[in-house]
């Protein structure tokens, strides 16, 4: 198992960095570390708690995920999915996180219906973000997610946490309705409050058209405002980035992150 011979390397108290290798080395790596999770989760208290992103690299896991070998490592019926955000579109539009991950495979998987929670962002999206909290506090029962997953856009958001939207500065909640004037819609997404909770958070960056953003972040001065997704990460838990060589490169040069 490639996750067995690869360990991440603090980059500061909120946030350490792997980069395993190529595009598909890193998707390998990502793969055996959503299983490893999964895993633990389910020694440890009965099931997996994990929030679903969208976007390419995802897809690609959850490909790799639901074929073999990987399909039979994990206790498909203790899994619960929900999602880290969702477009304000229809369950099975091209454009719906939820639609990615069914398609890409999760929908064969045999988890039971009543625990694959998809956010419904096609409608009422404010009274809707607040049920999907009430769900999610409903099916944790006081834990935290055991994975959430991430990715990173090239404008430095993740999640549906946008630069300068209203969303990054809310507290105490769990799920938003989050308005982005760029794209002229509104998202429903977990807040930096629910992620920075989690048990293990999980930030995907592939491909060369990341690197120069992927450095600002990493070591730039604090300014979510315009970097939303430097907030992720907090010393009691600690985001793990997981880079390709490709996006790293910058990064590589600087600090040698292995």
């Amino acid at each position: 198992m490639l996750i067995e011979k690869l360990q991440p390397r603090d980059l500061d108290e909120r946030r350490k960095i792997i980069v395993p290798g190529d595009a598909q080395m890193t998707t390998i790596f990502c793969v055996e570390h959503f299983v490893s999770v999964a895993k633990q989760a389910i020694k440890d208290h009965g099931a997996f708690f994990a929030a679903l992103s969208g976007g390419s690299t995802p897809k690609a896991i959850f490909e790799c995920l639901t074929a073999p070998p990987y399909d039979q490592m994990i206790e498909w019926n203790k899994v619960h999915l929900f999602w880290s955000d969702e477009r304000s579109v229809a369950p099975n539009h091209s454009d719906s996180n939820y639609h990615m991950a069914m398609q890409a495979g999760l929908s064969k998987m045999p988890i039971p219906e009543q625990q694959i929670h998809r956010m419904k962002a096609e409608e009422n999206i404010e009274n809707s973000a607040l049920a999907y909290e009430q769900e999610i506090a409903t099916a944790l029962q006081g834990r935290t997610f055991d994975l959430v997953m991430l990715g990173m856009g090239e404008d430095g958001h993740t999640a549906s946490l946008f630069p300068h939207t209203e969303g990054l500065n809310i507290q105490n909640r769990l799920v938003i309705a989050n308005y982005i004037p760029s794209k002229q819609t509104w998202r429903m997404t977990l807040t930096f409050d629910c992620i920075n909770e989690a048990e293990n958070i999980a930030i995907y960056v592939l491909g060369a058209q990341k690197k120069a953003m992927l450095c600002s972040v990493l070591f730039s001065r604090y300014q979510f405002e315009t970097y939303p997704i430097q907030k992720v990460g907090t010393p009691t838990h600690k985001a793990l980035w997981i880079a390709d060589h490709a996006a790293a490169e910058e990064i590589i040069a600087q600090k040698d992150p292995g």
